[in-house]
């Protein structure tokens, strides 16, 4: 029998989602041999998850496509509002606004405080930013992008992994990968996690009356939606009545929708196809509407899961593989986006020799904690929506109905801002008990989801700030380390770069003069991380060698 054919590379990635598209971005950029598999033909046809997050459109800058995904999904004008209705032709109840994608390009320059950043979050479907993860991951030439390829198994040793990988329709044959490295981000049903026996911790099963259960998806077209909406256009609308709970975002602004109703305890929904799905629209719609259903499936909402652990060996999970989330604020695909970035850069410095292998032990200690908290965050969003009962007379033309409406009215416009306004989770996220992060006491502020407050505490997100001559202070961090020198008596910083020159580190010095920057990084010396995390900051650099040494895992 004929050996399989083989092939040497440095990381192979299980799952071609948001989450391996961005491990392929980060490891081609640093030159890192990968090869990413996944059984799919192609990216996704459904629209997923809708939402990008500033801090994950902030990482798209630094790879420089932000702008890419900004011109896609929504129109430049389309409304991103949230909206609440008894039904999508009826009563509205509450209303988020928010920037158009144009107005977020030009509104964030002058935010300040919570909103202080380079990007503004987009509405935009998880189709379309996996189309640009794919074009720039294929265009780096150390990346073996194949999709239509399936991890079939694998075993891990102490210097290399082993496996077998197979074109998923089984007409061609198996190949043999050696890597030093395995992640899997093969989503939620993860073979690489069964095959570790990682176990899930956390709560599943949550019961409500929205959010907690088995939605029915239906991805559809219907351009006369818009001819039935008696209110002003938004980006999702929500409808809120005792028949029938259901989600839906426009995928286009035009005609593409994606909608998910809540199904009720006797609906199994296993073997619903496009009749069912028609009757289901034209139940939150609350009008008949021609439509052309697309596909439609079933999901689960209420799980709040994360894995026990995030690596066994030279083998790791990322993503849906590593943590499942109700999808309440977005937060399951911009969390597997971190997990990327975080991962991807302590990968390639391992590889490359600047770092030890304790770098690779803070992925799990960093990108745990991080998990329950996003977690928690989205649980206590869906208790906020999927608690609050609808019932009949919100939709009554009568006293008892409007009073109703106005109940509603107050607690659907206080929830709204609890999941949609959220700085506090978007940025405040921290790497407090990380063993590569120098900590220099100070405190924290606390974690609220609507409220963040700019520190360079090391562990966190650098403040942002836009400079005097129009640009970012993010663009000018290098793609590796970063030193700020900042203010008009900044110490010597000659020990950082003997240090990082004995290390082997790129480090790019940034020397600006400004006493507001210094203030605002309350230290005129700050060490940046490749993915933009503060790692260390001081008055002098004496420790140079100790710090570069603790923060790349080496002690």
């Amino acid at each position: 029998m004929r050996e399989p054919a083989s092939l040497d590379t440095e990381v192979l990635v299980a799952g071609g989602g948001p989450c391996g598209l961005m491990l392929a971005n980060e490891l081609g950029r640093r030159g890192i041999r990968c090869l990413l598999v996944d059984p799919k033909p192609g990216t996704a046809f459904n629209p997923q998850a809708n939402a990008t997050q500033a801090r994950t459109m902030e990482h798209f800058r630094r790879l420089g496509f932000a702008h890419e995904v900004r011109a896609l999904g929504l129109p430049p004008d389309h409304p991103t509002d949230i909206v609440y209705m008894t039904r999508f032709s009826a009563h509205e109840l509450a209303r988020i606004r928010l920037p158009t994608a144009a107005e977020a390009v030009e509104k964030v320059r002058a935010m300040t405080g919570s909103w202080s950043a380079a990007e503004l979050p987009h509405r935009v479907s998880q189709k379309f930013v996996e189309q640009v993860l794919l074009r720039h991951a294929r265009a780096c030439a150390s990346a073996d992008i194949r999709y239509g390829w399936a991890l079939e198994s694998f075993e891990a040793s102490d210097d290399a992994v082993t496996a077998t990988v197979r074109p998923a329709a089984s007409v061609g044959e198996a190949v043999r990968v050696r890597a030093s490295y395995l992640v899997g981000a093969d989503g939620a049903r993860s073979m690489v996690r069964r095959a570790l026996a990682i176990e899930w911790g956390g709560a599943t099963g949550a019961s409500r009356e929205f959010m907690g259960g088995k939605m029915f998806a239906m991805y559809l077209r219907a351009p006369g939606f818009f001819s039935v909406l008696r209110h002003p256009k938004a980006w999702m609308y929500v409808a809120v009545n005792a028949q029938r709970r259901a989600f839906m975002a426009s995928v286009d602004g035009i005609s593409e929708f994606a909608c998910h109703a809540a199904l009720h305890p006797h609906e199994s929904a296993d073997d619903w196809g496009e009749a069912e799905a028609r009757r289901l629209f034209a139940e939150v719609v609350g009008a008949e509407v021609p439509v052309e259903i697309l596909s439609t499936g079933t999901w689960i909402a209420g799980h709040s899961l994360v894995a026990k652990r995030f690596q066994t060996g030279r083998v790791f999970i990322a993503g849906d593989a590593a943590h499942l989330f109700t999808p309440t604020g977005g937060l399951g695909y911009n969390t597997a986006v971190e997990d990327a970035v975080n991962l991807a850069w302590k990968l390639a410095a391992v590889l490359h020799g600047q770092a030890g292998p304790g770098l690779l032990g803070s992925y799990e200690a960093e990108r745990k904690p991080l998990a329950e908290r996003n977690t928690a965050y989205a649980r206590r969003f869906a208790d906020s929506v999927g608690l609050f009962r609808a019932t009949p007379e919100l939709e009554e033309d009568s006293e008892r109905g409007a009073l109703g409406r106005q109940r509603a009215s107050e607690h659907l416009n206080e929830h709204a801002r609890l999941e949609f306004n959220i700085p506090g989770v978007t940025f405040g996220g921290r790497y407090d008990a990380s063993p590569v992060i120098v900590k220099d006491g100070s405190a924290a502020p606390s974690d609220q989801p609507n409220e963040y407050v700019p520190t360079a505490s090391p562990g966190g997100r650098p403040p942002h700030a836009w400079l005097d001559d129009g640009r970012s202070l993010y663009d000018l961090f290098g793609r590796d380390w970063t030193l700020l020198v900042l203010g008009k008596g900044a110490p010597t910083t000659a020990p950082f770069e003997s240090a990082a020159r004995h290390l082997g580190l790129a480090l790019q010095r940034v020397n600006l003069e400004s006493e507001t920057l210094e203030a605002l990084y309350e230290a005129p010396l700050v060490l940046i991380r490749p993915d933009q995390i503060v790692a260390w900051r001081g008055s002098a650099a004496d420790d140079a060698l100790a710090v570069l040494g603790q923060v790349t895992g080496r002690h």
